[in-house]
């Protein structure tokens, strides 16, 4: 067993010891809202956000954009459990930020091993042989985060399965500070209609 798994199970006993009426949660979120945000381990939405288990849905993936599949997931957490607010945030110090979807989609034709990164150049450290499927992939890489913010809240906002009637924010989280920083055009773009 690695370290880690042991650590888990073993944080996964304590936290089931004292995990009370938490059983008893209801299946829709109570503060009725959503956010979609990166999968980066400095983002703790419970902290930011001041959330309990059972306030709000929490989608994560690279980046924290509005991916096919993140919204798949913000349609289902309004249409079957009754979200009526939704957060994009994204962060500064973003790793979407370190790579184009060439430079991606080359070290993965390379070899599927780890890459390095020295602060300028990405390399591929191990043997190969790679795949060429990332050619068929989005990477959905983030040139500037305002931007991406707003897009990815005019992509919710114009999907064909988004009521009007739900109003988006859109915040880059910065991770020097803590705070939410509002991307005013992107809010504008995602008023409720």
């Amino acid at each position: 067993m690695s370290k880690v798994l042991e650590e888990v199970l073993a944080a996964n006993a304590r936290y089931a010891e004292s995990f009370g009426d938490k059983g008893k949660l209801a299946l829709p979120p109570a503060r009725e809202f959503a956010i979609l945000t990166c999968m980066d381990a400095r983002l703790q939405p419970s902290g930011y956000a001041g959330l309990a288990e059972g306030d709000a849905h929490v989608i994560r993936n690279a980046g924290g954009r509005a991916s096919d599949d993140a919204i798949r997931s913000l349609v289902i957490s309004y249409k079957l459990l009754g979200t009526r607010e939704w957060f994009v945030i994204h962060h500064t110090n973003c790793g979407m930020e370190l790579f184009s979807d060439e430079i991606m989609r080359d070290l993965l034709a390379s070899s599927l091993k780890t890459a390095t990164f020295d602060g300028k150049v990405w390399r591929d450290t191990g043997a190969g042989p790679g795949s060429t499927e990332g050619q068929f992939v989005d990477w959905l890489t983030i040139k500037e985060q305002s931007k991406s913010v707003i897009a990815d809240v005019k992509r919710i906002r114009n999907h064909p399965l988004v009521p009007g009637d739900i109003p988006i924010y859109g915040y880059v989280y910065d991770v020097t500070t803590g705070r939410l920083v509002e991307v005013p055009e992107a809010t504008v773009a995602g008023k409720a209609r």
